[in-house]
Order: C-alpha cells, then sequence, then structure tokens
C-alpha cells in the first residue's frame, strides 16, 4: 500500500539571549490615547487564504511514517508527478461532496483539511483537495542512508534515464488500505491506457531496490492518486458509498476515463531534497 512521504529536516530552538528593554517614558496627563483604526478585511482574509482553515489543526496526519525515525536515516520516494487538468475538477469535487456526506472523517490528503469543511465552499474544495501536484508511487517509501543516496539516485537514472512520453488515464475509483490498516485512502486507479508503461518503471525501481537490499513494491502493482484518506480500516463503507454514486449516477454502470495526463518524469524524493530521474527521447 501506499506509504507517504517523510521529511527530514533538524530545526533549532537555540535563541539568542536579549538584553532587557529600557522602561517606556512616563506618560503626562495631556497626552490623550488614541487607538490606531482596526486593520483591512482583505489582511485579515487575503486572496490566496483559504480562510478558518488556513489555521486548522486537525491532531492527524496522512504523511505517517511506516518505520522508526532514526538518526541518520533519509525517507526515500520515488514517485510520478500528476497534476489534474483544468476540466474535470468540478466534476472530480462534486463527487468528493457527495461521499462526504455518507462518509464522515475524510481529510484531503497532505493538506489534512476535513472534506466536510472545505465542502462548504465549492472553490475551496477544488483549491485545496485537486490543485496540488499528486503521485503515482513506483516504489515504498523506505528509509536510507546517507552512504546510500549517491548509489540509488545513480542507478534510478541508469535505469529510468529515456524514457518516451505517454498517456496516462485515470478511469476507476478505488480504496485502498496501508499495511497496518491504520488509514484507508479514496484514489484513482490507472487500470488502461499508461499501465503497461507504469509497471515496467515500478520493475526498474524495484531492481534499484533489491540491490540496496531495501523493500520491493507489491508482486501485483496497482498505479493510482490518493485524494483523500481516513483514519482506521473504513475501506467496507468507502465501497459501499462509490458503489451507491455509481448506481444514482446517469451511466453509472459505463465506466470511462475520469481524466488524463501526459507522463512528465520521475521524481526521486530523499529527506528534503529531490531529484529529476529521466529525460524524454521523443523532445
Amino acid at each position: 500500500m501506499e506509504a507517504l512521504i517523510v521529511s527530514y529536516g533538524e530545526t533549532s530552538s537555540d535563541s539568542d539571549s536579549e538584553s532587557p528593554l529600557p522602561p517606556p517614558p512616563a506618560s503626562t496627563s495631556s497626552e490623550v490615547f488614541c487607538p490606531l483604526p482596526p486593520p483591512p478585511l482583505s489582511l485579515l482574509n487575503p486572496a490566496n487564504s483559504i480562510g478558518a482553515l488556513d489555521y486548522f489543526d486537525g491532531g492527524q496526519s496522512s504523511r505517517l511514517r511506516t518505520f522508526p525515525h532514526v538518526e541518520g536515516n533519509y525517507a526515500l520516494h520515488v514517485y510520478i508527478p500528476v497534476s489534474i487538468p483544468s476540466a474535470p475538477k468540478k466534476e472530480l469535487a462534486l463527487f468528493l461532496k457527495k461521499v462526504a456526506r455518507v462518509v464522515p472523517g475524510l481529510y484531503a490528503v497532505d493538506v489534512d483539511v476535513p472534506l466536510d469543511a472545505l465542502c462548504k465552499d465549492d472553490d475551496k474544495l477544488e483549491q485545496v483537495a485537486l490543485e496540488r501536484e499528486l503521485h503515482i508511487s513506483l516504489g515504498r517509501t523506505v528509509p536510507i542512508r546517507l552512504h546510500q543516496i549517491d548509489t540509488v539516485v545513480t542507478m534510478l537514472r541508469q535505469k529510468l534515464q529515456l524514457q518516451r512520453r505517454y498517456w496516462i488515464d485515470f478511469s476507476k475509483w478505488e480504496i485502498f488500505v496501508n499495511d497496518d490498516c491504520t488509514r484507508t485512502f479514496l484514489s484513482m486507479e490507472v487500470v488502461a491506457a499508461g499501465l503497461v508503461e507504469i509497471r515496467k518503471q515500478i520493475q526498474a525501481v524495484n531492481e534499484v531496490y533489491k540491490l540496496h537490499n531495501l523493500p520491493e513494491f507489491y508482486k501485483d502493482p496497482r498505479p493510482h492518486i490518493s485524494l483523500a484518506w481516513a483514519s482506521g480500516d473504513i475501506s467496507n463503507t468507502l465501497k459501499n458509498a462509490i458503489q451507491e454514486e455509481r448506481r444514482l449516477s446517469v451511466g453509472g454502470s459505463i465506466q470511462k476515463c475520469f481524466f488524463s495526463c501526459k507522463f512528465n518524469g520521475i521524481v526521486c524524493k530523499i529527506g528534503n531534497k529531490t531529484y529529476k530521474i529521466c529525460k524524454f527521447s521523443d523532445k
């Protein structure tokens, strides 16, 4: 199951000592206190803000580490970046909205904002849940040591150096649960165009992982992007909600492509650094 990226960064809590400030001058009886006017509303809620959701703290995160943090380890994740085109966003947002009404406790992936809060504003739902860069994982997220970074990146580039652009179709809603059943994901699976090419790329990543004694990907990989998550294993509840929505929708029994995008490269993220892995042979 898909494991999510963990970035290891160091923060410093040291602060410079400060000398005490001089006491303020004593006020005189002739001074008149004039309060400042309130700030303009545009500053309180700027154009690129999502309002009160900017300060939401759900207390949970979809970026779970599936392995204990060890000093000197860095999280490795190899993936295909995916951006959803503008045209299908409204239809996808409507679907998420309908599912969120019947399945409580869903969060937008990565940003961890509850969907039921986003559903109050269609524009915010599209902005937060669908306008971010998503990803198709080509390998498990695993810890590696500092001395392994150069060889991992070099071998990935050797295996995946030249790639041709191809179309990827996302044509099926699917539910995935991580290995320890602590997270359930609402995802869109690749079952047609792009599946053969992605599986070949997964195999190449597996070969690099194997040479570094890292766990390989699933034997029967099912490439997908995830849009929402929930705590625990609620796969049956989500599947029932999707099936009901298909039944109610016009032509729900006919599988269609929800959107397509062109393969645009492979990224390897290690800790806080990202590496571009492949070049294109058809430019």
